[in-house]
């Protein structure tokens, strides 16, 4: 007599796991094993009954059946009927189709599950552009030209040469699954799975299309518009819906993703909305005061220089930064004075310097205590 297996200490849960513990159990083991992954003989093994136990507790009618008879045979289809283990290999492992096929009573051989599978949807593509800071302060339009599978114009994504060359499958009659009826000691069982002939699809093409062979899709470039917005900052992430690869067989479209790279501006320095930047400032402008020009971001503005001011002054622009990509309000624009000294002065300047310091006394000197501060410092 052969013992029966023990699911739950194949998925290392307890008899009273959840439907959640269950799956995360299945996901840790069936990446651990899987054969794409683990090259060690024997995880093969491992890998299909773990894909066994998964399929029964991951079913409730299944595990209930189990759970009252301590057995899982439920005869020719039960579970794993219609799970081919090799399907998974060289192709890329997706999880989520595992676990939407075992966990929704699919492609496992689940009681009752399956259906016709639908084509799937295109895929998203993403597309990196970068941009000047002027760009991303004021918005623009820009074009940008992307590789994608769209939907065959010939054969409108059935990938048949014409209507009348498909044709519902004759393995399942359409339905995209098999339904078998088995007789058990314990009643009729009946098991389902996804009809291996026609992949689910439910029909068969007899004549591919001459354009696209059957794919439905044919690769093209495409010039799209993309509207980027004022405020947009490294790392922004469009979404232009419906702008990715065709789906199968006439499904919708998948997205593109515009990634917004802003770049290095030789004047400014941008801090979230704020622009930062320097401009030098003539000593007599700086002992005098005056208005000088600087530029922002859109052209140039007045800047009024207070008489006296020192170098390494911070002053703030009000409203020349950059608009808020949410629209609430725009930064600031802050402009860092630095002082220039005259240098190489010939022998009139000197004694105008020297004339200028004797009749400003003290003036000249640093305010009172600024030594004291320094001798804090390093003391």
């Amino acid at each position: 007599m052969t013992m029966a297996k023990d699911y739950y200490k194949t998925l290392g849960v307890e008899k009273n796991a959840s439907r959640d513990e269950i799956k995360k159990a299945y996901k840790r083991l069936a990446k651990k094993l899987h054969p794409d992954i683990n090259k060690e003989i024997g995880s093969a093994e491992k890998f299909k009954e773990v894909n066994e136990a998964a399929a029964v507790l991951g079913d409730d009618q299944k595990r209930s059946h189990y759970d009252q008879f301590g057995t899982a045979d439920f005869g020719a289809g039960g579970p794993g009927a219609g799970f081919d283990f090799n399907d998974f290999g060289g192709r890329g492992f997706d999880f989520g189709d595992i676990f939407e096929s075992l966990f929704t009573g699919g492609g496992f051989g689940g009681f009752g599950g399956g259906g016709r599978r639908g084509p799937r949807r295109g895929s998203d593509l993403r597309y990196d552009i970068e941009v000047d800071l002027e760009v991303a302060v004021s918005g623009a339009e820009k074009h940008i030209t992307i590789p994608r599978y769209e939907t065959c114009t010939k054969c409108k994504g059935t990938g048949a040469e014409s209507d009348s060359d498909i044709q519902s499958c004759p393995e399942c009659g359409g339905r995209g699954t098999v339904i078998k009826t088995q007789r058990t000691p314990f009643g009729m069982f009946q098991t389902s799975s996804t009809c291996r002939r026609c992949r689910g699809e439910g029909q068969e093409i007899t004549k591919h299309c001459s354009v696209c062979d059957g794919a439905g899709r044919v690769e093209q470039e495409r010039k799209i518009k993309v509207d980027i917005p004022s405020g947009v900052s490294t790392g922004t992430t469009l979404r232009l819906g419906g702008q990715g690869e065709a789906g199968e067989k006439g499904a919708r479209e998948g997205d593109l993703y515009v990634v917004v790279h802003v770049n290095h501006h030789k004047i400014f320095d941008r801090k979230g909305n704020d622009l930062y930047m320097e401009v030098p400032l003539s000593f007599m402008t700086a002992v005098m005061g005056d208005s000088i020009e600087v530029p922002t971001i859109d052209g140039q503005a007045k800047l009024k220089i207070p008489a006296g001011t020192q170098s390494n002054t911070l002053f703030k622009m009000r409203g020349k930064g950059v608009p808020d990509l949410q629209g609430s309000g725009t930064g600031d624009q802050y402009v860092r004075v630095v002082v220039h000294t005259p240098e190489s002065l010939n022998a009139k300047q000197k004694k105008a310097m020297k004339d200028l310091s004797k009749a400003m006394g003290d003036k000249m000197a640093p305010k009172k205590g600024f030594f004291e501060k320094v001798k804090e410092r390093f003391v």
